[in-house]
């Protein structure tokens, strides 16, 4: 089957949702939503959710599943406020529990915080099988950039993450407590085994170098004929030397420690103090 898919981008995070619809029917998906923030002030906005609503409402679709391919380092998750206008159950792979746990020490969260992935109604693993409307998913684990990334197979269409970007962008920085080159390149791998033609979402798109527009949908084929750090065969070998050694020179996403603690809790805050007031944590020399 061929979903009908439509990408909404986020200037701020340059983070590419997703609306997955089935073509034989009115139901669909949300991949990677976005609740926008500003770090500066603390405050939370929901345009970029709300274009997403609109869009849904606009079509008449039934929204089944809001899905996060892993626990996003750059962005807020959107998951709960869509959830709570529109429906739709919260899944994210079952290594979030491997996440959990090392983001809660990182936070010092304390045993309040459930590190067993109960604030998600679904965790997938490698080879599950859902449907959205007639319309199969099939679940590929894809760790590397985290340990629980996922790839969602919907049809001719697999939406990546953060694991692959355009042809002309690369790969996934792999330097995050958990993350791993070798397992990336796996990971990569097990994608590019998909027939040619198979649509690619990427995650987020940067404008590389030399290209005018924004991007977010390749091919298989022309990630395994362009990319410019895993394609024609790169070795693996040569792709963790190159991925580590680029790893090194980056610097840590301006919204890393707020959305880490958001995310994990599956795009809710922490939990308000007596007064109400919500509260995030700034570790220090912990990331």
């Amino acid at each position: 089957m061929k979903p009908d898919v439509t990408g909404f981008f986020d200037t701020d995070t340059n983070t590419v949702s997703y609306v997955v619809v089935d073509p034989d029917g009115s139901s669909c998906a949300i991949v990677d939503s976005v609740l926008d923030f500003d770090f500066a002030s603390g405050h939370t906005n929901t345009k970029s959710a709300d274009d997403v609503i609109e869009f849904v409402r606009s079509r008449e679709l039934k929204v089944e599943w809001l899905l996060e391919t892993h626990v996003h380092a750059d962005h807020l998750s959107a998951a709960p406020y869509i959830q709570q206008k529109v429906g739709g159950k919260i899944g994210i792979g079952d290594r979030i529990t491997v996440v959990q746990d090392t983001f809660g020490k990182i936070f010092n969260e304390g045993t309040e915080f459930q590190r067993d992935g109960s604030q998600f109604d679904q965790l997938f693993q490698e080879g599950d099988v859902f449907m959205i409307g007639q319309m199969r998913c099939d679940v590929m684990h894809t760790p590397g950039h985290t340990p629980a990334c996922l790839t969602y197979v919907i049809g001719d269409a697999a939406f990546v993450g953060d694991t692959l970007f355009m042809p002309d962008f690369g790969t996934a920085r792999c330097d995050f407590p958990g993350g791993s080159s070798e397992e990336l390149y796996n990971s990569i791998q097990k994608i590019l085994t998909l027939p040619d033609e198979t649509r690619i979402f990427v995650g987020h798109d940067y404008k590389a170098p030399g290209r005018d527009k924004f991007a977010w949908e390749t091919t298989v084929a022309e990630e395994k004929a362009s990319n410019v750090h895993i394609g024609q065969g790169a070795s693996k070998d040569s792709f963790v030397e190159m991925r580590d050694s680029r790893d090194a020179t980056l610097s840590k996403p301006k919204l890393i420690i707020p959305s880490l603690q958001v995310n994990m809790r599956a795009g809710n805050m922490p939990e308000p103090d007596e007064d109400g007031d919500v509260f995030l944590k700034v570790p220090v020399n912990k990331l």
